[in-house]
């Protein structure tokens, strides 16, 4: 199921502004302007800003103009549209390498990569969608190329369900009821999926995902918890045709299991009890 640009979140500017003081809009508007940009398209103009973030053209223009100055954003004279500037890419590789746990998670990413032949990747929450923030591919000639960065829908994905299922309460509501108001034709699937990852999780220590993503990826996500508190998400995904829900069940789910167990005992941290796992038919 392919995500909506520019729904995924919990509120717009437009919603907060009025109701908490330390809120700038203008700032607001401006960091919505950077957020229109997606992978695979270098060049947005005006117009399209526009229409993604629900400005007028006149203040997009100027909010361009400020972020072009500031080295976030650069102005293309042949093609009359602005595109990401490196000011961007400084912020993102500053967040990357205040996350601790990578270090520590991706020499056994790695090995537990290539004894699954499938890709381990590890994932934050931005608004109504998981982003990869370590990626580690095996050797196997047919695998899942999604590198850092990549989105995948909360909704749908095992790594979202992951998420939902490990969040506080009060915060898997709120998602909730923002994914279904997204999407609400979809919504009666969207819940039953979440509602039967959440069971799952509460079982095994992980969520399954079988093609509802994307029709030819399945996968399995579980929880880490940083020494910060920032919920964090392991997955580990796979073809479609190689990796059968029986497969994920028994030995890829519990397998990353074990290893985000590994990873929280190389930080020192303590390790629950592990969960009573069943076969899957």
């Amino acid at each position: 199921m392919a995500e909506r640009h520019g729904s995924d979140e919990i509120s717009r500017p437009k919603d907060a502004a009025g109701k908490d003081r330390q809120f700038v809009t203008a700032l607001a508007r401006g960091l919505e302007i950077l957020r229109c940009f997606n992978p695979g398209e270098r060049y947005l103009g005006v117009t399209e800003l526009a229409r993604r973030t629900g400005l007028p053209k006149p203040t997009v223009s100027r909010l361009a103009g400020t972020l072009t100055k500031l080295g976030y954003l650069s102005f293309s004279g042949h093609y009359g549209q602005y595109q990401l500037a490196p000011g961007v890419l400084s912020l993102g590789y500053a967040f990357l390498s205040n996350i601790d746990v990578r270090q520590f998670a991706r020499p056994k990413m790695m090995k537990f990569a290539e004894e699954s032949q499938a890709s381990t990747s590890l994932a934050v929450r931005d608004r109504l969608s998981m982003v990869y923030v370590e990626t580690v591919r095996s050797s196997a000639s047919i695998g899942i190329q999604l590198g850092i960065g990549s989105r995948l829908a909360i909704a749908t994905s095992a790594t979202g369900r992951a998420y939902l299922a490990a969040c506080p309460p009060h915060e898997r509501e709120l998602l909730m009821a923002q994914i279904k108001k997204q999407d609400p034709e979809n919504w009666p699937a969207l819940s039953a999926g979440v509602e039967q990852a959440l069971r799952d999780y509460k079982e095994r220590g992980f969520c399954c995902s079988v093609k509802d993503w994307h029709k030819d990826i399945s996968g399995v996500g579980t929880a880490f918890h940083a020494p910060d508190g920032t919920l964090m998400i392991f997955n580990c995904a796979g073809p479609a045709f190689l990796f059968s829900r029986k497969k994920l069940f028994d030995e890829i789910g519990p397998g990353l299991v074990a290893m985000v167990a590994d990873i929280e005992k190389a930080m020192g941290r303590e390790v629950k009890p592990a969960l009573t796992k069943r076969s899957v038919g």
